[in-house]
């Protein structure tokens, strides 16, 4: 039996065919679980560039509000009123411009992005704007700032199986300073 034992492994005559194969098919597999991976930093990174965008447009539409402050060497939203100043901020329609910039459709609180084969590619919800505003006179050197919050979820596929979908927070921040 022994003697058997020892013969079998070392036996140099075979056939690397299934080796071959178990290799072929784990290569494929890591390179599917990169592709997926990639895609999901693909479609994350391009929402935080358009709500970076969207932000942005934000901060400059709010610009001639902020105009009344920077003379006096900080920047805020404030418009004179009657010898006095009122706070004024524009927030701004940043669901409408990330829906043009990503070419998305909203239903309910989702607003989400079909794939040319039918299949949901992403959807984005809970958006959140907040701006910072310096107080008027009050010394506060900050500059005039928006945040934008917004959850993402982008539906995940691994060998014909859907697994759970992955959901982040993606954050963006802007800010207005001037330049003279």
């Amino acid at each position: 039996m022994m003697g058997k034992c020892k013969r079998l492994v070392l036996d140099k005559e075979g056939n690397g065919m299934p080796l071959a194969v178990a290799v072929t098919l784990a290569l494929l597999m890591l390179v599917l679980v990169i592709m997926q991976f990639a895609r999901l930093m693909i479609v994350s990174a391009g929402v935080k560039d358009a709500m970076q965008e969207a932000i942005i447009s934000t901060i400059n539409d709010n610009y001639a509000d902020v105009y009344h402050a920077v003379r006096e060497g900080y920047a805020a939203g404030y418009q004179p009123t009657d010898g006095s100043f009122e706070e004024s901020l524009n927030y701004g329609d940043i669901y409408g411009r990330l829906d043009g910039l990503l070419g998305l459709q909203e239903d309910g609180e989702y607003h989400y992005k079909i794939s040319s084969d039918g299949a949901t590619e992403f959807r984005i919800t809970g958006l959140q704007v907040y701006i910072h505003n310096a107080g008027l006179a009050s010394g506060d050197t900050s500059s005039f700032e928006a945040e934008t919050t917004v959850r993402l979820e982008v539906p995940v596929s691994f060998l014909q199986k859907v697994l759970p979908d992955m959901k982040i927070t993606v954050r963006s921040k802007a800010a207005y300073t001037p330049k003279f």
